[in-house]
């Protein structure tokens, strides 16, 4: 069966993606940009990639012109966005899905949302709903899937109940954390996206999809302690403002401002199901809340994370061609190089000092430094450092590492390069690279910085003296001279 998939980069994507594969499915995958989609290399030669952008509607005739699906998933949607432009997007987006759909003869629309079926809904859970109505709409049979939190290693809720859980002791939460909500593990819901393709008993309808257990968020943060074997308090407080909550959890966890305020505006709703049709169609083994997050650390700590919902470019990167950053810009720059000579068969070994930089190892000189960085990039609304790394071992294109996002991580030709997503007065680059020169093997470090008027030159010069004792102290680590 040919099978179109959007968001294929996505945390759902990259997990939907090879199960399609290995039930026999030829899959055509729509990323924004190639540069960053990277799925494991034995899946390469079995799919077809297409890079197109749905808010530009005007290119999907040459992009889809002569092709043909037999169904097509719907996986696109931005927590990153501001409010007050994330229905026109995701709009203008689902206008166009329905266009491709239409020109390459789809039989299938599928769609996974999130469950919108309380009153006065948030506007993420509105525009979510909105999309759904735009399929409805369109007369091609769609298959619509509405899910609470979704619970696995890497998806965005559990990585934020992590945060929560494993940093604060005490929390003092807003009274809206009783709001119930019906957790699904991500297994669950991959099962029903697979086996919905072409079974007839799922056509134009619109399916609420739960785990067994319905708690609310306060439960679901005590339950996460009781499976890591954490003590923590947490006290309900009548009268705590969204605003305050906002910044809290972007202070505390790995959500930025905008996707902060998104969830913390959809807590108020509860998210439970109401029917359960769906259990009946595609019959499955629900795992527990508590099964859930098992499954979860256990990929966590065997470095098997397939994706995470940070594989997706931060607000920074949201209209950002990476690719043009593979070449660092020289023009208009400041630059710190370093360099350190180091024998040759050191090479591998310091080539993969680099390749783990950030998350739990940190980065080699003044972590303490590096937080106060990020905590400050966290009160002005930024990424912050939580987001860590996916894999403590691997590393791809397209990843975040802390407050970096990866644009190139080439390790046959022992080169790294970074670019910063922290709240800038410029842009910035970190560039790691081992190159021979007359039979000499040297480690190349650089840093750069294209500033935006005079207050990115100023940040640069205030920056300078730290600049010298934490660059030199990194490459010396780096190469193994402390």
């Amino acid at each position: 069966m040919n099978i179109l998939l959007t968001g294929a980069n996505g945390y759902i994507g990259m997990r939907l993606l090879p199960v399609l594969v290995e039930s026999g499915h030829e899959v055509t995958c729509v990323v924004r940009d190639k540069n960053r989609f990277k799925p494991a290399k034995d899946l390469l030669d079995k799919i077809n990639i297409i890079e197109f952008d749905f808010l530009h509607p005007e290119n999907a005739v040459p992009c889809f012109k002569n092709k043909q699906f037999d169904a097509a998933y719907y996986l696109i949607h931005s927590l990153s966005d501001t409010s007050n432009t994330l229905k026109e997007y995701e709009l203008r987006a689902a206008g166009c899905f329905v266009l491709v759909a239409l020109l390459t003869n789809v039989k299938q629309i599928i769609y996974l949302s999130g469950i919108s079926n309380d009153d006065k809904l948030s506007n993420h859970l509105t525009a979510r709903k909105v999309v759904k109505d735009v399929f409805i709409k369109s007369g091609i049979p769609y298959t619509i899937f509405e899910a609470g939190i979704i619970v696995g290693s890497g998806s965005i809720s559990f990585e934020i109940i992590r945060d929560l859980t494993e940093k604060l002791p005490v929390m003092i939460v807003p009274r809206w954390l009783n709001s119930k909500c019906q957790p699904i593990a991500i297994r669950n819901v991959i099962y029903y996206l697979q086996h919905c393709v072409h079974n007839e008993k799922t056509y134009f309808k619109t399916f609420e999809i739960g785990g067994p257990d319905i708690f609310s968020y306060k439960q679901m943060l005590l339950g996460l302690a009781k499976v890591r074997g954490y003590k923590r308090y947490i006290i309900t407080f009548p009268v705590l403002f969204p605003g305050f909550s906002v910044y809290w959890l972007n202070l505390t966890t790995s959500a930025n401002f905008t996707i902060a305020k998104q969830l913390v505006h959809s807590m108020k709703n509860d998210v439970v199901c109401k029917e359960y049709a769906i259990r009946e169609i595609i019959p499955q083994y629900l795992f527990t809340y508590e099964e859930a997050i098992k499954l979860a650390f256990a990929r966590i700590e065997q470095n098997m994370v397939v994706s995470s919902w940070t594989d997706s470019a931060s607000s920074s990167l949201h209209r950002l061609d990476v690719s043009q950053y593979i070449e660092v810009p020289v023009n208009g720059c400041f630059k710190d190089k370093k360099w350190i000579e180091i024998s040759t068969d050191e090479i591998e070994e310091v080539a993969n000092r680099f390749f783990s930089i950030g998350g739990e190892q940190g980065w080699y000189y003044a972590d303490s430094l590096w937080r106060i960085r990020g905590v400050f990039d966290k009160l002005i609304g930024g990424v912050g450092l939580s987001r860590g790394r996916r894999s403590k071992v691997d590393i791809e294109a397209g990843d975040t590492i802390d407050f970096w996002r990866v644009i190139l991580a080439d390790k046959k030709n022992h080169r790294l390069l970074l670019f910063a997503e922290m709240k800038l007065p410029g842009e910035a680059w970190l560039e790691f690279s081992i190159i021979n020169n007359n039979n000499r093997s040297i480690l190349k470090q650089t840093a750069t910085f294209r500033p935006k008027g005079i207050m990115g030159r100023n940040y640069w010069y205030s920056m300078l003296p730290f600049h010298y004792f934490i660059f030199r102290n990194m490459i010396k680590r780096i190469a193994g001279k402390k």
